[in-house]
């Protein structure tokens, strides 16, 4: 948690299970990814080391102020698939551009309207040199969410984990980018209401159907759990497919 600054600055937005043991639930999988390397110089030869995990999260959102606290917009638990680079420090933006659009296609793929924002000083995370955010249009709620959270931390990180690499015989540390392989409770919302039929039913995005045997529309009863659960399959084999 230190090491890729969630603590101490964002301890009241994380569930701590037990104080004897001082241990926390991750709020992102970006937590173990970026600390697997921690301690080690990865060879200039690996770089850009790409890695993704599939996990449940778990936020307190305690600074949310009580918005959006029902339904599927702002949960204390979810899953999502996270996406890790250890870049090389003089490649790192090009990199951002290609972690970003990762995250893009998965979009496309889906069929959904879509913007990337990038975030201005005033807007970016203490520990990022630079972030995109992909948010999606929900027409039913006449709002875009966002969807994923694309930073390079440059080496804010790789210094708090001490996670190095060797360039000309120096070591020096490597730069640490993340992003969200979307966060499917809120694709999900995008995926209702930009996919739902007259008559209550929902067509399936064409990239998902191959999961569910084919099958498009569903009713409005099989909708919550069967679509959450073929997004996440797909979501996951498809970014395996890019790293």
């Amino acid at each position: 948690m230190r090491g890729t600054g969630q603590l101490p600055k964002f301890e009241e937005d994380m569930y701590r299970c037990d104080k004897d043991d001082d241990l926390f639930l991750i709020p992102t999988a970006e937590v173990p990814l970026t600390n697997l390397y921690a301690g080690e110089v990865i060879p200039e030869s690996e770089l850009p080391k790409r890695i993704c995990a599939y996990s449940a999260c778990f936020r307190r959102e305690a600074g949310s102020y009580g918005k959006d606290t029902r339904g599927l917009l702002r949960l204390h638990q979810f899953n999502k698939v996270e996406m890790v680079y250890f870049a090389h420090p003089e490649k790192s933006y090009e990199d951002h551009e290609e972690l970003t659009r990762f995250g893009e296609k998965l979009l496309e793929k889906l069929g959904l309207p879509y913007h990337r924002l990038a975030l201005c000083k005033g807007d970016l995370g203490f520990g990022a040199a630079k972030c995109y955010d992909l948010e999606v249009y929900a027409p039913v709620e006449k709002k875009w969410l966002e969807v994923s959270s694309c930073s390079n931390f440059e080496d804010y990180q790789a210094r708090r984990a001490n996670i190095k690499t060797k360039i000309g015989g120096k070591n020096v540390y490597v730069h640490t980018l993340n992003g969200s392989g979307l966060a499917t409770p809120r694709v999900m919302v995008g995926i209702c209401d930009n996919y739902q039929q007259k008559d209550g039913s929902l067509k399936i995005p064409e990239v998902l159907r191959p999961y569910m045997g084919g099958l498009s529309p569903i009713s409005k009863q099989q909708v919550p759990l069967d679509l959450l659960f073929f997004l996440h399959q797909s979501v996951l084999r498809e970014i395996t497919i890019f790293f």
